[in-house]
């Protein structure tokens, strides 16, 4: 087996068909872990997990059913379950005299619900693995809301990182529960305007730039492997100092 930083570990990673969740599947494969990967995404999902050559299934949050589904076959092909990386979520913009239930319910559902369906189907894994990892993927935005019609996101992402903080005090001593909270992060989707405005003077980006996929990867790796064994229940901040000033 190939050595690495989390080399032996079985890791579900879930939206690892593209950004974040494909930055951190790659990256934890060449640090040594057998994955599972999670994602709505079938056609680009088959295609990371052959590259990956690691197992894989099609989930849409909030789908319990499926969930615990993936979850049991991710176990039985991994021979068992040491971290789970929660990185599939949606965007939401609205603002509340226009936000519909509808649009509330489905923000809700895949940024907090899922996460919470998915840590619950792993748990029993990760409690008989005797050491495990959860990492949450919120964003700045669940730390310091910035912009007006980002209310139901806002709320999703603060709800994850405030989930993750009670279940680290929950699920501790056995199993560790953190947060990484991105800022923008550069993608083929990212406006050139918001990337522009990274670097202007005024901007709330102290390192004047966007993020990278891979520096958020990163941050997730270090907090799955065992050189953050002191570390539970934080929301660290991987946003260039957005929300720090």
């Amino acid at each position: 087996m190939a050595e690495g930083r989390v080399a032996g570990r079985r890791i579900i990673v879930t939206g690892a068909a593209s950004g974040i969740g494909l930055a951190t599947a790659r990256l934890l494969a060449r640090e040594g872990a057998t994955l599972s990967l999670l994602d709505r995404d079938k056609a680009a999902l088959a295609e990371i997990a052959g590259e990956l050559r690691a197992h894989h299934a099609q989930v849409n949050l909030p789908d319990e059913t499926a969930i615990d589904r993936a979850v049991r076959n991710a176990a039985l092909a991994m021979g068992g379950i040491d971290g789970l990386v929660n990185v599939a979520g949606i965007g939401g913009m609205g603002r509340l005299a226009d936000l519909t239930l509808a649009d509330w319910n489905r923000t809700i559902g895949v940024n907090l619900t899922g996460p919470m369906l998915l840590m619950r189907a792993v748990l029993p894994h990760l409690e008989a693995a005797g050491q495990g990892t959860i990492v949450n993927i919120a964003s700045g935005q669940g730390l310091t809301p910035s912009a007006p019609g980002m209310a139901a996101y806002c709320a999703s992402k603060g709800g994850l990182v405030t989930l993750s903080k009670a279940l680290a005090l929950e699920l501790a001593p056995t199993i560790r529960v953190n947060c990484v909270c991105p800022g923008v992060v550069d993608t083929p989707l990212l406006p050139d305007a918001m990337r522009a405005a990274a670097r202007e003077p005024g901007s709330p980006y102290a390192l004047k730039r966007v993020g990278e996929a891979e520096e958020v990867a990163a941050a997730i790796l270090f907090l799955t492997s065992a050189e953050s064994a002191f570390i539970t229940g934080i929301a660290m901040a991987v946003d260039g100092g957005r929300t720090y000033h």
